[in-house]
C-alpha cells in the first residue's frame, strides 16, 4: 500500500512526539510492505511566526493532498497574548472547520501495567475500556456572535452555543455504529434540564435510537458524568456528547490512566483525510528535554493506520508493542512514580523493536510449522 500522510509536528512537545509517532509509522511500513510518504507542515505558534497565520494556506492545501494527517500539539505562552484571531488554537478550530471534521474519538483503556499511575483503586478502573465520541466543529467554540461587547454601557461578553440538527444526527449515528461494533451500549450525554440545545440533542438521540434496536440508549445528564467517570467507569461503553462537553469529559477520563501522555485521538472527516493527535497539549515547560511521552502520539499513529487505511493487523501490531513495552516496566517521566525514567527517543526506540520483534517471531514460528 502507497499512501501519502501530512505530518502538522506544531509547538513544544509536538515536534518530539510527532517524530516517535512517524518512526513507528516507518517500521510498521517496513515490517509490512507499505510505502508511507511524509510531507510536512505548520500549524499553530509556529505557522504564525513563519507565515503569519495559524493555518497557512499552503498547509491546508497539503493536509487536502493527503490520504491523512498526523498532529503533535499547538499553543504555548509565547502567544498568550496575541489577538485572537492570531493564536495558535485558532489553527486547531480551523483545520476541523475546513476539513470537516465532525467526530472526535478519543478512546480510554485500562492498562494493568500502568494500574498504579491512577489515583483510582485498581478495582475501580481495572476492566474500564470505554469510547468518547466527541461532536467536533459546533456548539461553543463556533458559534456567532462571540466576542467582547457593550450592553447597557457595561463591559459584557457573549459566546453562542449553535447546532443544526443534522450536525447532532450525524454524530450521534456514528455513535451507535461504533457501538455495534463494540458492546452495543450509548451514553448520551447532555443538560437537557437547563439547554434547549441539549433537549434537542436528546430528542435527536432518541430518534436514532429507534433505527438501532440492537444497541441500547440511555441518557445522562453532563454533571453526573463526571462524576460517573470516576465513580464506575465500567459501565461506560460508547459516550456520545456535544464539542465543549466532550472536551472536558475526555480530559477528565486521562486519570483513569494515569497520565494525558497515554490518550490518542482521531477526528474523523466527512469526505476528505481524517486527522489523529494526542489529545495533550504542547506542554511548553519540558519542551525540547527529550521528557516528553509519546505513547499517545504513536497510538494516534495506530488509529491512523487502522481508521484511514483499513490496516487493522499493523494497527495491532503497533498497540501490542506499546503494551509490551509498559508490561516490561519502561515509563517516561510522566508515569515514572519515581523510578528511573527513560527518555522520549528511548521510549520510542523499545515501542519500534517490540514491534519490529513481532515480524522475527513470526519468522521463527513459521519456520517450525
Amino acid at each position: 500500500m502507497k499512501k501519502k500522510i501530512a505530518v502538522l509536528p506544531g509547538d513544544g512537545i509536538g515536534t518530539e512526539v510527532t517524530k516517535g509517532a512517524v518512526d513507528i509509522l516507518k517500521a510498521a511500513a517496513e515490517r509490512f510492505g507499505h510505502e508511507f510518504e511524509f510531507e510536512y507542515g505548520q500549524i499553530g505558534g509556529c505557522a504564525i511566526d513563519a507565515c503569519g497565520s495559524p493555518l497557512p494556506d499552503e498547509t491546508l492545501a497539503l493536509c487536502k493532498r493527503s490520504d491523512a494527517v498526523l498532529l503533535g500539539a499547538v499553543g504555548g505562552p509565547k502567544w498568550d497574548s496575541n489577538p485572537p484571531e492570531m493564536r495558535p488554537e485558532k489553527g486547531l478550530l480551523a483545520i476541523r472547520k475546513h476539513l470537516n471534521l465532525f467526530a472526535n474519538l478519543r478512546p480510554i483503556s485500562f492498562y494493568a501495567s500502568l494500574s498504579e499511575a491512577s489515583p483510582l483503586r485498581t478495582e475501580i478502573i481495572e476492566g474500564a475500556d470505554f469510547l468518547i465520541v466527541r461532536e467536533l466543529t459546533g456548539g461553543l467554540y463556533f458559534g456567532k456572535p462571540s466576542g467582547r461587547t457593550v450592553i447597557d454601557g457595561e463591559e459584557a461578553v457573549v459566546d453562542t452555543l449553535q447546532y443544526h440538527k443534522y450536525e447532532m444526527k450525524r454524530i450521534i449515528e456514528l455513535a451507535f455504529q461504533l457501538a455495534q461494533k463494540r458492546k452495543r451500549k450509548v451514553t448520551s450525554v447532555d443538560k437537557a434540564n437547563v439547554l434547549e440545545s441539549s433537549r434537542m440533542w436528546r430528542e435527536t438521540a432518541e430518534e436514532v435510537a429507534a433505527e438501532y434496536k440492537d444497541v441500547t440508549l440511555e441518557h445522562m445528564l453532563v454533571d453526573n458524568a463526571a462524576m460517573q467517570l470516576i465513580r464506575n467507569p465500567k459501565q461506560f461503553d460508547v459516550v456520545v456528547t456535544e464539542n465543549m462537553f466532550g472536551d472536558i469529559l475526555s480530559d477528565e477520563a486521562s486519570v483513569l490512566t494515569g497520565s494525558l501522555g497515554m490518550l490518542p485521538s482521531a477526528s474523523i472527516s466527512a469526505g476528505g483525510p481524517s486527522l489523529y493527535e494526542p489529545i495533550h497539549g504542547s506542554a511548553p515547560d519540558i519542551a525540547g528535554q527529550n521528557k516528553a511521552n509519546p505513547i499517545a502520539s504513536i497510538l494516534s499513529a495506530a488509529s491512523l493506520l487502522r481508521n484511514s487505511f483499513g490496516l487493522n493487523e499493523e494497527a495491532e501490531a503497533v498497540e501490542l508493542a506499546v503494551e509490551k513495552v509498559l508490561e516490561e516496566g519502561f515509563r517516561t517521566a510522566d508515569l515514572a512514580s519515581g523510578s528511573k525514567a527513560v527518555t522520549t527517543e528511548e521510549m520510542v526506540e523499545e515501542i519500534k523493536t517490540a514491534l519490529l520483534g513481532q515480524e522475527a517471531i513470526s519468522q521463527i514460528m513459521g519456520a517450525y510449522s
